[in-house]
């Protein structure tokens, strides 16, 4: 360094060691690069620059990386969004409350990718498990539930609120609620439904083979509107 006094070694080795300590200054870094004149000074300097631009090459993949990730969510939350807005509209439709059953059971499940739907309906008038629905493929599409039916599935006390929407790996209760055999569905997305005044509560079981589908870490802001579209529209039909 002509003309100027060598940094001792142990600042030296300090700076080796640590380099991100001068690379992260910016005023340490512009003094540097504006005493760049030349000779061995000016190839040190050089060494500075190159591990400077390694440093915002680093920064700009993690950068990047991020971005992608902003975006993939962005698009997984419209895909969401799209489809539970079409599930909604295929449950409009229907001018009669088979139509409504036979969207639900058909289209929703589609849209939403469900391997198995259950409307429980809390009831006096038929033994727990009996298939309420219209005569045909739709009868098991309703299901009786006994009184407190609805809090006993979704495991809430006496002075647990209710939550709108549960998402969990099935248990056993799975069974008696969406048939066809031991352990079929393995997870599942349970929807608590609000009748309206003087009536009894409902809830609505969507089942996947898929484990990893539903889970509690997932959110439900989706969810909770088709809940309180479909609330609307069983008011309507139950009324």
């Amino acid at each position: 360094m002509s003309g100027a006094q060598k940094p001792t070694a142990a600042i030296r080795d300090q700076i080796m060691r640590n380099p991100s300590m001068i690379l992260g200054d910016p005023e340490v870094m512009s003094a540097l690069l504006a005493a760049d004149g030349g000779g061995s000074g000016g190839r040190n300097i050089i060494d500075l620059r190159g591990k400077l631009v390694d440093r915002l090459e680093d920064r700009l993949e993690q950068l990047e990386s991020t971005n992608r990730t902003v975006i993939a969510a962005a698009y997984e939350n419209l895909a969401g969004t799209n489809q539970v807005h079409r599930a909604v509209l295929a449950l409009i439709e229907p001018r009669d409350f088979r139509g409504f059953l036979q969207a639900l059971g058909e289209d929703v499940a589609s849209i939403l990718s469900i391997d198995a739907i259950r409307l429980g309906l809390e009831t006096t008038n038929a033994a727990p498990g009996s298939a309420l629905g219209p005569e045909g493929p739709l009868a098991t599409l309703v299901t009786a539930l006994p009184p407190g039916g609805v809090g006993g599935y979704l495991g809430e006390g006496v002075d647990q609120p209710g939550r709108r929407v549960t998402l969990r790996k099935a248990n056993g209760l799975a069974d008696d609620l969406y048939g066809h055999g031991e352990a079929w569905i393995q997870s599942e997305a349970v929807l608590r439904l609000d009748l309206g005044p003087g009536k009894r509560p409902a809830l609505l079981g969507m089942g996947s083979e898929d484990g990893a589908r539903f889970s509690s870490d997932q959110g439900n802001d989706l969810l909770t509107f088709f809940t309180g579209a479909l609330e609307r529209l069983l008011r309507r039909w139950l009324a």
